[in-house]
C-alpha cells in the first residue's frame, strides 16, 4: 500500500471531433483527392490508361472517407467493453440506445461508401471513352457525398456527446476514493472545498451541483480521490432525473468510502426524518463499503440539542453504518468512526472526518488484498522457523562483537536524539502553531541571563544600533585612541621643521628664497602649459620659413620677461599669480599690477 496506483485516463479522453454533415469537409477531401492524384488526361491516351486514371481517383476518395469514419467509430468508447461505471454514466447522460444507433449508422455509411467504390470501379473497367469514365467518376463521388449527408444528424449528435465528454471529470474507478452523498444543500460541496483544492460552486439553494466533481487529498503520503455527487431526493427510482442518477451510478459502481451527510439543523429544507428515509432507501448501495454518517452544521444545532425522535433516527443510521464494513461479519465495529460531527463553517471536525474516512478505506483495501487468492499464493511460501528447546542448555544467537558495538553506538545516538528537543517538539507540546511562539534569543551567550529578553532598538539618534554592537567594543576603542595619538605625534614632528618660530633668521631667509624659486618654477610651468594649449597648429606648408612660429616665441619670451620683472618687484602679486590657473589668472594679475 506504500505505492500509489497509476491513474488510467478515462476511455473518452482521446475522442477526436466528428463535425456534422453541413460542416463535414467534403471540399477538403475532394481537394486532397485532386492534389494527391494525377490531374491531366487526354482522350488520345490509351483507354486502359484513362480507366486507371479515374479508378485511382474513386479509390483514393473512398479511402479518405473510410479513414475519417473509422477514426470516429474507433475512438468513441464501446459501452460493453469499458468499466461498468463509465458504461452506466454514459448511458445516464446520453442514452445508450441512441448512442449505439448513431455509431451503427456511421458504420453503415462506411460500408456503403466501400460498396459504392467497389461497384463503380467494376463499371470503370468497362468504360469505352474518356467521357463515360469521367461520368462514372462523378457519379461515384456524388453518391459518396450523399451517403455522408444522410448521416449528418448522427454526426451532429456524436459531436455534442464528444464536447460534453470532454468536460467530464477524470475519475479513476480503481484508485482510493471517498464518495460524498446526501440530500441537496447539506454541505457536501463545502466539505470537498475544505479538504481539496477543488473549487465547487456553493450556493444557498438546492441542486447547485449538477454533475460529479473530483478533488484530490493526501493522507499518510497516499493520494485519495474525493468525489462530490449531486443531491439525491427520496423518491422512486423511476422518478429520479439525470442529476440524481449520476450520484446513484457512482454509489453503485465505485469501491469507495461513503460519507452520508446529515444536516441536523434542518436549514437545508429537509428534516432529519426525511434524510433518514433516504438513507434507508439507498442503503443497499452501501454494502461492502466503509460507511460513515457525518452530522454537519453543528454550529447551528449541536447534536445534543436535537429531539429524542431524531436521536433515535440518527442512532439507527449509525447502527446500519457499523454493519456495512466488509470483513466484520455484521458485528458492530468502532462506534467512534461510524458517526461523526463537524461544521464546515467553523472547520470544526473537518480534518477528523477526512482522516477517519481515509483510515477506514485504507484498512478495508488492505483486508481485501490479504484475502485475495493472489496474495494467499505468496503468503504460503513464507515460513519463519523458530528453534524449539531440546534441553536446559542455553544456546544464544551468535552475533559478532562488531555488530554488538555498532548496536550500542546506535542506541546511544538514538538516546541523544531523544534527549534533545527541537522547536517542533516544543511547539507540539505547547499547543501547536499559532499558540506557541519560538524564542530566538534563548540560545544567546551573554554574561547575564536576564539580558536575553531585553528590548534593543534598531535605530537610535539616526544610527543603526547593530553597527555599533561588538562584544570587544572597549578594546576597539582603546586601539583607536592609541592610533589617534600616534597620528597626532607624527603630524607634530612634520610641522616642527616648517614652523617659522623655531627657525633662526638665516634659516627663515633661506626658506623664503626657496619658496620664491619654487613659486617661479611653478608659474613658468603653468605659463608654458597654457601657451602650448592656446597656440594654433600651423601646417608646414603655411609657414615653411618658420616666421610665424619664431615671432610668436619672441612675443611670448618678451611677455614672460616682463611678468618676471613685475613679479620680482611686487611679491604679493606673485603669490596670487602662482596660486591661479591658466591665462585668466595671469591676465587678472597683470591688470591688478597696472591698476596699482
Amino acid at each position: 500500500m506504500g505505492l500509489g496506483t497509476l491513474q488510467s485516463p478515462p476511455p473518452y479522453s482521446s475522442v477526436s471531433s466528428s463535425p456534422p454533415s453541413h460542416q463535414y469537409p467534403f471540399n477538403t477531401i475532394l481537394q486532397i483527392q485532386i492534389r494527391q492524384t494525377p490531374t491531366v488526361v487526354h482522350k488520345g491516351y490509351a483507354i486502359s490508361r484513362i480507366r486507371q486514371f479515374y479508378m485511382r481517383k474513386v479509390k483514393y476518395t473512398q479511402s479518405n472517407f473510410y479513414d475519417k469514419l473509422s477514426t470516429i467509430i474507433d475512438e468513441f468508447p464501446r459501452l460493453d467493453d469499458i468499466h461498468p461505471f463509465y458504461g452506466d454514466l454514459l448511458h445516464v447522460l446520453y442514452n445508450k440506445d441512441h448512442y449505439k444507433l448513431a455509431l451503427g449508422q456511421i458504420n453503415t455509411a462506411r460500408n456503403l461508401i466501400s460498396k459504392i467504390a467497389k461497384d463503380y470501379v467494376k463499371l470503370l473497367k468497362y468504360g469505352d471513352s474518356l467521357y463515360r469514365c469521367k461520368s462514372l467518376k462523378v457519379a461515384a463521388l456524388g453518391r459518396m457525398c450523399t451517403v455522408i449527408k444522410r448521416v449528418g444528424p448522427s454526426l451532429a449528435y456524436l459531436e455534442q456527446i464528444r464536447q460534453h465528454m470532454a468536460r467530464l471529470p477524470s475519475i479513476d474507478p480503481n484508485t482510493r476514493t471517498i464518495l460524498i452523498c446526501g440530500y441537496p444543500n447539506v454541505g457536501k460541496s463545502s466539505f470537498i472545498n475544505k479538504i481539496t483544492r477543488a473549487d465547487v460552486d456553493v450556493q444557498p439553494y438546492a441542486f447547485t451541483t449538477k454533475s460529479l466533481f473530483v478533488g484530490h487529498t493526501d493522507y499518510k503520503y497516499l493520494r485519495y480521490q474525493v468525489i462530490d455527487t449531486p443531491g439525491i431526493l427520496d423518491r422512486p427510482f423511476e422518478d429520479r432525473n439525470i442529476i440524481e442518477m449520476c450520484s446513484i451510478t457512482a454509489l453503485a459502481h465505485l469501491r469507495a468510502a461513503v460519507l452520508f451527510f446529515l444536516d441536523i439543523s434542518g436549514s437545508c429544507g429537509y428534516s432529519i426524518a426525511q434524510q433518514a428515509a433516504l438513507f434507508h432507501s439507498i442503503k443497499s448501495l452501501f454494502m461492502n463499503k466503509p460507511l460513515m454518517v457525518v452530522c454537519n452544521k453543528t454550529d447551528l444545532q449541536p447534536i445534543e440539542g436535537i429531539s429524542e425522535e431524531d436521536k433515535k433516527l440518527v442512532a439507527g443510521m449509525k447502527d446500519e453504518a457499523m454493519k456495512t464494513v466488509i470483513g466484520q461479519g455484521g458485528e458492530p465495529t468502532d462506534e467512534a468512526g461510524a458517526l461523526l460531527t463537524m461544521s464546515t463553517l467553523t472547520e470544526d471536525g473537518v480534518i477528523a472526518v477526512k482522516n477517519a474516512a481515509c483510515e477506514r478505506l485504507l484498512n478495508q483495501r488492505v483486508e481485501l488484498k490479504m484475502k485475495s487468492k493472489k496474495l494467499s499464493d505468496c503468503l504460503n511460501r513464507f515460513h519463519v522457523a523458530m528453534p524449539k528447546p531440546r534441553d536446559q542448555k542455553e544456546r544464544p544467537a551468535c552475533i559478532p562483537q562488531a555488530v554488538l558495538e555498532a548496536r550500542a553506538k546506535q542506541a546511544e545516538a538514538d538516546a541523544e536524539k531523544q534527549k534533545r528537543k527541537l522547536e517542533r517538539d516544543l511547539e507540539n507540546e505547547n499547543g501547536g502553531a499559532g499558540v506557541y511562539s519560538a524564542s530566538l534569543r534563548k540560545h544567546y551567550l551573554l554574561a547575564n541571563e536576564e539580558w536575553k529578553e531585553d528590548v534593543m532598538p534598531e535605530i537610535l539618534d539616526g544610527h543603526n544600533v547593530y553597527d555599533f554592537v561588538d562584544p570587544d567594543i572597549l578594546e576597539r576603542l582603546e586601539e583607536l585612541e592609541r592610533e589617534e595619538g600616534l597620528r597626532q605625534a607624527e603630524e607634530g614632528d612634520d610641522d616642527f621643521e616648517m614652523d617659522g618660530a623655531e627657525l633662526t633668521p638665516e634659516e627663515q631667509a633661506a626658506l623664503a628664497e626657496i619658496r620664491k624659486k619654487k613659486s617661479l618654477l611653478i608659474q613658468q610651468h603653468r605659463m608654458k602649459k597654457s601657451t602650448a594649449e592656446s597656440r594654433p597648429t600651423v601646417p608646414r606648408k603655411f609657414d615653411k620659413d618658420k616666421e610665424f612660429t619664431s615671432k610668436e616665441w619672441e612675443d611670448s619670451y618678451l611677455l614672460w620677461d616682463w611678468i618676471q620683472l613685475k613679479l620680482s618687484i611686487e611679491p604679493e602679486v606673485s603669490q596670487g599669480v602662482v596660486s591661479g590657473r591658466g591665462h585668466l589668472n595671469v591676465a587678472m594679475a597683470l591688470v591688478m599690477m597696472q591698476w596699482m
